[in-house]
């Protein structure tokens, strides 16, 4: 019996050997009782990897797939879905942007950005294609485009008015100039003018530049400290170019009514781009003007100051305008080429007769038109020059000048140029232009007065 306890004992651990040879032992004594017999039959079920019973046998599955059970196995894709193309991925881009600051160049910007040294040469030659790079300044935007192995795949640079210029990389490197078409808006305002007229426009939010165009209209006719005391009304009609809206270039006066009282001052500004100007007094011509350089600042004013270059006090016999290199120099009023050549200090020139007794005299310029000859006639808004630096000048402007008998007068005051242009303004078409000035002027603020209304309500 001992034997045949430790027999039935190895059997249930599974010593298969040592239960054979236990068995034998009590066969020879002894009948086997059935429940050793049965446990000596037991054999261990087949082991299953977790890995292996995850996995999915190509045709296994398809039988599956057949089976009613497998109802809610997911289907294979068909022969069409697997020979359909995959999406194109593209490689992500990296974007590089800044703001051109002073001193900044493009090969600079293009350097800081990342770019080697032949695709610097290329893309600034291709740029430079379109775009004088002498002309770069701050304030335009350089953005840089680059593939993920860091090549470059767009270049653009965004210059004045929205103006922007594009090189891409491909099979071929390729540049293009996007112009938007911006959408030219009329605005109008009124202020009450304090202290000065451009306190008054700046409080007002009216731009404040207008105040250099009254003041080359008005400052020979009216004396803004003398006869400005406070109260005067001064309306103004302009027109902004924007582009999505924003605001592109600088706004453009149309048309200007200072209220003294006892004088009405109005005055007209065309929108045909010659910039000639026309003042009325109550209602009739005083004076016509066409600003030699067309939205320029007045940098420097007649009469005496101490000289930029040399340091003393000496007189300024004219007005400057200062305005970028090669920006179209136009004469003011009608004449006849008088010179045309260097003089000095004021480097190359051009002269223009007004009758006997009046010159205007256009000085520092980079370049006069071909075809451009002494003797031939010209009407106030003609090119006749381009800014430049000639001569003893700090920088890109235009010295304008105004002699009469020799003599230089204010170009801000003189009335020898009104007397040359008279007949331009006179009879219906200018007192025509007068009434249609002022009643855009009026539409424009009545519409204004309706939007603030419905924006209050």
């Amino acid at each position: 019996m001992r034997l045949g306890y430790w027999a039935a004992a190895l059997a249930m651990a599974g010593g298969v050997s040592v239960t054979a040879i236990a068995l034998s032992s009590v066969a020879a004594n002894e009948p086997v009782p059935s429940g050793l017999t049965e446990a000596g039959r037991w054999r261990p079920e087949p082991f299953t990897s977790p890995v292996e019973a995850n996995l999915v046998v190509p045709h296994a599955v398809s039988a599956v797939s057949a089976s009613p059970t497998s109802a809610s196995a997911p289907a294979l894709p068909t022969a069409a879905a697997a020979n359909a193309p995959l999406p194109v991925i593209k490689p992500p881009l990296a974007v590089w942007s800044r703001e051109i600051a002073s001193g900044d160049t493009l090969d600079g910007l293009l350097a800081e950005a990342g770019l080697t040294g032949p695709d610097r040469a290329e893309t600034s030659l291709a740029i430079s294609a379109e775009y004088d790079l002498r002309r770069l300044r701050p304030g335009h935007v350089l953005t840089v485009e680059m593939s993920a192995n860091g090549s470059p795949r767009r270049v653009a640079l965004d210059v004045d008015e929205g103006v922007r210029v594009e090189a891409t990389f491909g099979d071929t490197l390729s540049t293009r100039v996007v112009s938007p078409e911006p959408e030219i808006v009329v605005l109008a305002g009124t202020t009450r003018i304090e202290s000065s007229i451009f306190a008054a426009l700046e409080d007002s939010g009216i731009p404040s530049r207008f105040a250099v165009d009254l003041a080359q209209m008005l400052g020979g006719t009216v004396d803004f400290r003398r006869d400005l005391g406070g109260g005067e009304t001064l309306r103004l009609l302009w027109r902004e170019a924007r582009v999505e809206g924003d605001t592109i270039g600088q706004p453009k006066i149309a048309f200007a009514s200072l209220d003294l009282g006892d004088a009405l001052y109005e005055v007209v500004w065309p929108e045909d781009g010659t910039g000639r100007a026309t003042m009325y007094l109550n209602g009739e011509v005083v004076r016509v003007f066409a600003e030699p350089v067309k939205g320029a600042r007045l940098s420097s004013v007649f009469g005496r100051r101490k000289h930029p270059i040399y340091g003393n006090v000496r007189m300024h016999t004219g007005v400057d305008f200062a305005a970028p290199r090669g920006t179209s120099v136009r004469a003011t009023a009608p004449g006849r080429i008088a010179f045309i050549g260097r003089r000095g200090g004021y480097g190359r020139v051009v002269e223009i007769a007004h009758g006997t007794e009046t010159m205007t005299r256009y000085a520092h310029l980079s370049a006069v038109p071909d075809g451009l000859a002494e003797g031939q006639r010209v009407t106030a808004g003609d090119t006749i020059g381009r800014v430049g630096a000639t001569g003893t000048a700090t920088g890109p402007n235009l010295h304008y000048e105004v002699r009469v008998e020799g003599r230089p007068t204010d170009p801000l005051s003189d009335e020898g140029l009104s007397e040359a242009v008279e007949g331009e303004a006179q009879g219906n078409a200018g007192l025509d232009r007068l009434a249609e000035a002022r009643a855009r002027l009026e539409d424009a603020l009545a519409s204004d007065l309706a939007s603030n209304t419905s924006e209050r309500l």
